[in-house]
């Protein structure tokens, strides 16, 4: 056992840092966690939970005005609360920070609350008291990114969203990634007039480009105002709001303007540089495949290591490193085959290679593509229509990719996920009884390739 106070010192409590800890606790070590927020850092407080809770809230304006209808029900007066939704999320959220604390505290890892910052190789700093650890990790997450154009103090981030004061009636979503699609279709469910807007010829990059364009027709159906190739270069103070200008000096107004341009990693003043741990342009901390940093005593997992930015992900990260420490034997994270969903509206869900990068990767493939109106439309004469496609590998027959957009996205492509990772054949899928009626079924029906 070292001499020194800890085994394992962790900065940062969210998804990663929690589940290191907990993980290297239980194989006998003495670890410290320190957090300067709430516990359960960005998933839990400012992110994965609270949107998906606001996601279905989105959802009851639909089913109760249009969908309703069809089945035969009548619906009265529709209203809707802001700040119910707001102080019932955030009661949740306190909820849950109560449960992170006692699975620290259950697991005997000594919580110690405030900023962090590494003052050697096996030393850390908290509020004017020193720590020493054999090993220190650094599981600090990301933080959103402000435009450097003037005026953006009059925007908010992903962090300020879930605790507005009011709702507003116009907004502006400046961005194409996960946040931004997600938060326009939580905005426009909700009532408000949206505008968002991508500088990019189209949102999602580095996802499947059916399923890119299938959602931008998805969304403009549902009154998104879609606007590609803009952005915004300044922001000022409006009578009636806000006044944005954009790169083609048109101006448009509104109350709200979300800044979702990307996130960075937490990585700055921790003193990392200053005891030779080496950052990546952007300030992502360089790990090897063992997450360990240039210093050997130091590790990063997750979100600042910006390797693949999922909360599965960093958890995943984090138990594979405590196996490293103090397990048996050293543990690489497995990148490959990870499933992702954007909750958008509809939801996308994708496992495995879109189809460029497959043709890249084998060259010869086989695509399977459907999209249809699901059942449950055919009595609301709603126009939303369901995508889904396999990518195959002709050589081996192997579906190497899954893609959906559509009612469920996510639940779905979670079970398929588990096939994927298992190598699963297009003969495997054909073999497979579907589920009648469920949207599902179609991934086992599909018979003849759209393109080779």
């Amino acid at each position: 056992m070292s001499e020194r106070e800890f085994d394992l010192f962790v900065i940062g409590a969210g998804s990663g840092g929690v589940r290191a800890s907990r993980f290297s606790a239980a194989r006998g070590a003495r670890v410290a966690v320190a957090e300067e927020g709430a516990l359960g850092g960005t998933c839990v407080n400012v992110g994965c939970i609270p949107k998906k809770l606001f996601v279905y809230a989105s959802h009851f304006r639909d089913e109760m005005s249009e969908a309703a209808a069809g089945y035969g029900w009548t619906v009265g007066q529709l209203g809707f609360d802001w700040p119910t939704l707001r102080d019932n999320k955030t009661r949740e959220i306190e909820r849950l920070n109560g449960i992170y604390a006692g699975l620290l505290e259950d697991a005997g890892v000594k919580h110690v609350p405030g900023r962090a910052r590494i003052v050697g190789p096996h030393a850390v700093e908290v509020a004017g008291v020193r720590y020493s650890a054999e090993n220190i990790l650094v599981a600090t997450g990301g933080w959103p990114t402000l435009p450097e154009i003037p005026g953006a103090e009059l925007g908010v981030t992903s962090n300020e969203l879930f605790y507005l004061d009011s709702l507003p009636r116009r907004a502006i979503i400046v961005g194409g990634g996960y946040i931004a699609v997600e938060f326009a279709g939580i905005f426009n469910g909700l009532g408000v007039d949206v505008t968002q807007l991508h500088r990019g010829p189209l949102f999602l990059r580095g996802f499947d480009d059916d399923v890119r364009r299938h959602l931008a027709e998805q969304m403009e159906g549902r009154g998104i105002d879609l606007r590609f190739g803009a952005s915004v270069t300044a922001l000022a103070k409006a009578r009636s709001g806000l006044r944005a200008t954009l790169t083609d000096g048109s101006q448009l107004e509104a109350d709200l303007v979300l800044f979702a341009i990307g996130r960075h990693p937490n990585s700055a003043n921790l003193g990392l540089e200053e005891v030779g741990v080496e950052l990546a342009p952007g300030g992502a901390i360089r790990v090897d495949a063992l997450s360990r940093t240039s210093v050997p005593s130091i590790w990063a997992i997750g979100d600042v290591t910006n390797r693949l930015n999922l909360t599965p992900v960093a958890i995943h990260e984090g138990v594979c490193l405590s196996e490293t420490l103090f397990g048996s034997a050293p543990r690489s994270p497995d990148h490959e085959n990870v499933p992702a969903a954007v909750f958008s509206q509809p939801p996308v869900a994708t496992v495995g290679l879109t189809e460029s990068d497959a043709r890249q990767r084998f060259g010869e493939i086989d695509v399977y593509r459907s999209t249809f109106r699901t059942l449950k439309h055919t009595l609301t004469h709603g126009h939303e229509r369901t995508l889904m496609k396999l990518v195959v590998d002709r050589a081996s027959d192997r579906v190497v990719g899954l893609h959906m957009v559509g009612p469920d996205a996510g639940e779905i492509v979670q079970g398929f996920a588990v096939a994927i990772k298992a190598g699963a054949t297009k003969a495997d899928f054909d073999g497979t009884l579907g589920i009648h009626p469920t949207a599902a079924e179609e991934f086992v029906t599909m018979r003849t390739p759209v393109r080779s």
